[in-house]
């Protein structure tokens, strides 16, 4: 997480982080200049995108409207494969996962779109 965070910040991304376990620890060990929110809702508020690099059980059932709302656009990248992709695009999200086969959503030819 440290090192993406590293490379998103040094191309000039804006970063809000948080994790209710390692947060503090994360912040304190890292060079790169990011946020460290303190509930994991907030830290979505207007983002582009938001990046899962961690599973915690508080981060499997978000709730998935509100999420939608507070994002500037609803686009995940789950890199712990918490999320069910299909859920997801039916909700109107821009899915997309590591480690397992991007599926495409209802009326797209392309695979890894949504």
């Amino acid at each position: 997480a440290l090192d993406l965070i590293s490379w998103l910040t040094a191309e000039g991304a804006k970063v809000r982080a948080y994790d209710p376990i390692a947060g503090e620890n994360a912040k304190a060990a890292s060079q790169a200049d990011f946020e460290l929110g303190a509930h994991p809702m907030n830290v979505t508020e207007g983002a582009d995108a938001l990046v899962v690099v961690t599973e915690w059980n508080e981060f499997r059932n978000p709730d998935f409207d509100r999420l939608k709302k507070n994002m500037k656009s609803a686009v995940v990248f789950d890199g712990r494969n918490i999320f069910e992709p299909r859920k997801l695009r039916q909700l109107g999200f821009k899915y997309y996962c590591f480690g397992r086969e991007n599926l495409p959503s209802a009326g797209s030819a392309k695979w890894g779109h949504a």
